[in-house]
């Protein structure tokens, strides 16, 4: 295959990324639209238990997936006129470190439910084997679907994979209703994106061969790599911990307040790298357009997402028995504190994008470990007083971190941590408020919770806006939108485009 089959055609950025841009937000609006019936249905099938068993298992799945890409499809997306024989050679890592590993996960399967004292943990641990190898094989088909810019046909596949999932263990409580439902909606939404990865590129592999001039390649993926092995301590030790010490029911309850309010706001922003790490990259020998394109995507993500999680975090006591039902009337105070870091995570998560689309793997790894020092600490500070008191540290130490951040990324590249400051400041600081004058309405809404939540969420985005108005930014950001509303989509202006 020519090395010009794996590029988008070229002058498509200024249409590819509007396009990518819009269909990625719609493909995500299902996904997290499909996350949150997942939280609600499943928890009303499905006991605190079920989900504590499998949150105990999460942490290990997620240690061991660390490994197996290596960063070599952000390596395959970034390499300017990448060759079959490199793209060939770095599959048949992924297949060979998948396969290693889902070995590894089943031998250490046994161990794990040991360390919980939970039998039920170590058939569970070894079934997640399969989903690793299903990611490995579809690792490079579909680094080279993103680098194509293929962001519909990826958007189709991730929705339908999310939709099969729910669908997959929502039929299983019917069949067993334990947390098999949840590994089988899993395993369905690892196998059928590798499957389609396939179908839609036209690349296949070949035989493994060794390639010169691999290890540039290797290295960058070191540096993700680096990053990703630190993060999961800050991502995942407090199920650790709290499933360690504080029991299954504890976890269950931390882990539905993570999953209904952070892993939504991550869904946002991680998805949208597949389009904008690709278009910063080729924009970053231009600094004025790499700078231009990134301060008008982060407000509209922060205007979208800010207030939504500034009304949810007010009404948590609200929120969590009315979507989850009354078992679960604990998590609220959780889903409270764990609200606060929301408040500040659409704006730090997207940093990813500039770390990577500069080469910066090296510098992305360093902060990745900070992030785990900091947030191990505030485990530490917070699990004597239980999932509450874990949950309190953790958005403490989210707040100590982002200035260190956003200078830490400015000290190199076209962005500087002034300009974001100046475009992210009417919205976070309009989402706070708005948190505020919420929790202070409470008493006066109405007690239909129906009724109570639209009145909140109405309010939450309606000072978040009177507040952006009163800055030069908010307003710029603010046209920027009503901009997009007819039918362009977010593609960027002539000046940032090629």
């Amino acid at each position: 295959m020519e090395t010009s089959a794996f590029d988008p055609p070229e002058g498509s950025l200024r249409r590819s990324v509007g396009r990518g841009a819009v269909v990625t937000a719609m493909a995500q609006g299902v996904r997290v639209a499909t996350q949150i019936v997942s939280v609600i249905v499943l928890s009303r099938l499905l006991s605190p238990q079920d989900f504590g068993v499998v949150a105990m298992c999460a942490p290990v799945l997620a240690f061991i997936a660390l490994f197996q890409d290596f960063g070599l499809t952000q390596a395959t997306i970034q390499k300017t006129g990448i060759r079959h024989e490199e793209v060939n050679y770095l599959f048949w890592i992924n297949t060979a470190v998948s396969a290693i590993l889902a070995c590894v996960l089943a031998a250490a399967a046994p161990l794990v439910a040991a360390f919980y004292a939970e039998p039920r943990v170590a058939g569970l641990v070894a079934a997640f084997g399969l989903q690793i190898m299903a990611y490995g094989l579809g690792a490079q088909h579909l680094a080279l679907l993103t680098r194509r810019m293929e962001f519909t046909r990826l958007a189709i596949i991730d929705v339908a994979s999310a939709v099969s999932g729910l669908v997959v263990s929502i039929a299983w409580t019917f069949i067993d209703r334990s947390y098999w439902a949840l590994f089988a909606g899993t395993l369905t939404g690892a196998v059928l994106p590798t499957l389609c990865y396939w179908v839609s590129s036209r690349w296949r592999p070949g035989l493994p061969r060794k390639v010169e001039g691999i290890s540039q390649l290797i290295h960058f993926g070191a540096g993700i790599t680096g990053f990703n092995f630190a993060n999961f301590f800050a991502r995942n030790l407090d199920n650790v911990l709290i499933g360690k010490y504080w029991g299954e029911a504890q976890l269950g309850l931390y882990d539905r307040a993570y999953k209904l309010l952070l892993f939504p706001l991550s869904q946002i922003t991680n998805p949208l790298s597949k389009v904008m790490v690709p278009a910063l990259s080729r924009l970053k020998d231009e600094p004025d357009r790499y700078r231009s394109a990134y301060l008008r995507v982060m407000p509209l993500i922060l205007l979208v997402a800010l207030p939504g999680v500034a009304f949810a975090t007010a009404m948590s006591d609200t929120l969590i028995p009315f979507v989850l039902g009354q078992q679960w009337r604990e998590s609220a105070s959780i889903f409270l504190a764990l609200g606060f870091a929301g408040l500040l995570q659409p704006l730090n998560n997207p940093a990813g994008w500039l770390f990577v689309s500069q080469g910066r793997s090296g510098d992305f790894m360093r902060w990745g470990i900070v992030t785990a020092i900091t947030s191990v600490m505030a485990f530490a500070v917070g699990l004597p007083y239980g999932a509450l008191g874990v949950a309190i540290a953790y958005a403490v130490s989210e707040y100590l971190r982002t200035p260190f951040l956003w200078l830490y990324v400015g000290k190199a590249g076209p962005l500087r941590a002034s300009h974001v400051l100046y475009a992210a400041t009417p919205f976070v600081l309009g989402a706070h408020l708005a948190l505020a004058l919420v929790w202070l309405a409470k008493p006066m809404l109405p007690a239909q919770p129906v009724i109570a939540l639209a009145g909140g969420a109405v309010l939450s985005y309606v000072v978040t806006i009177i507040v952006a108005l009163a800055f030069g930014a908010g307003r710029e950001a603010l046209r920027e939108a009503l901009r997009l509303i007819p039918a362009r989509g977010l593609s960027p202006a002539p000046s940032e485009a090629k």
